[in-house]
């Protein structure tokens, strides 16, 4: 996180209090009010939805120096939150009250700003999700994402990728093995080798009609 604070949260991180979250840990879940308004030091929180029918699609994750908007949503409509969070390996944070925080939505401008511009990432992030789980294949979804990896090895269980693609386990299962039959990839027990991104990546830029 820079030391820019015009730009960041820095300046505020006195105003909070800092805490500790274990990996995994859920930090919250529909029906719960918000408590804090969390500014990340280290670590990332992962942000998903879940509808009735069980099927889960990651929105966005919170890096460091970034404050989470479902969070912000949540403390100036004084609504419950409607999605979940968990921290992905440990966050550190700064956690500032509501108090605090309607305060400083009142007379801080500057502060103001940085919440409208978390916003204003946030909406073209989430219009991307959309974007993609609407007018796109899930094949050609799911070979888009592997690419970005380059040649490496993920770490994740096909449930897990199904959730970061917005899909079902059973569709992800198909379409990987169907990657693999192409030597693109090569499957293992919870996890993913890419072998050919350059591939992965040109299926990825075909045409879904």
């Amino acid at each position: 996180m820079t030391t820019d604070a015009e730009t960041t949260f820095d300046a505020y991180l006195s105003r909070g209090q800092r805490i500790e979250v274990a990996d995994q840990a859920c930090l919250f879940r529909p029906g719960d009010t918000s408590q804090s308004f969390l500014i990340v030091l280290s670590g990332r929180i992962r942000v998903e939805q879940t509808n009735a029918a069980g099927r889960t699609v990651v929105l966005y994750r919170v890096q460091a120096g970034e404050s989470c908007v479902l969070t912000t949503t949540c403390l100036l409509t004084r609504h419950p939150y409607s999605g979940f969070g968990y921290a992905e390996g440990p966050v550190t944070a700064v956690a500032i009250t509501p108090e605090t925080f309607h305060s400083l939505m009142q007379t801080d401008s500057r502060f103001q700003q940085l919440i409208f511009k978390g916003f204003a990432v946030r909406v073209g992030e989430l219009t991307g999700v959309i974007d993609e789980l609407l007018l796109h294949r899930t094949d050609l979804r799911l070979a888009r994402w592997l690419a970005k990896h380059g040649a490496t090895r993920i770490e994740m269980k096909q449930q897990e990728i199904a959730q970061e693609i917005g899909t079902a386990r059973e569709v992800i299962s198909r379409v990987l093995k169907s990657f693999e039959r192409e030597n693109w990839i090569e499957l293992g027990r919870g996890y993913v080798n890419i072998i050919n991104p350059v591939a992965l990546a040109a299926h990825g830029a075909e045409s879904d009609v």
